[in-house]
């Protein structure tokens, strides 16, 4: 499925979010991954056999500081 050498994560694998980019939307907020994965700007996922993984974004830098 995936033409790169070395072949992109699965869509299942821990890190699937390493696949490349191969339709980029930052406009509309969303990436196309080779794997299959729709990465959303907030962090969330659309896998290709429709589960959504939930938005994974850390705490603010400045918020952990104080």
């Amino acid at each position: 499925m995936c033409p790169h050498q070395p072949a992109c994560p699965a869509a299942d694998a821990t890190d699937a979010e390493a696949a490349r980019i191969i339709a980029g939307h930052p406009e509309q907020g969303w990436n196309l991954l080779c794997n299959g994965v729709i990465q959303f700007e907030d962090t969330g996922e659309l896998l290709p056999d429709g589960r959504c993984v939930a938005p994974h974004r850390g705490p603010a830098l400045h918020l952990a500081a104080a």
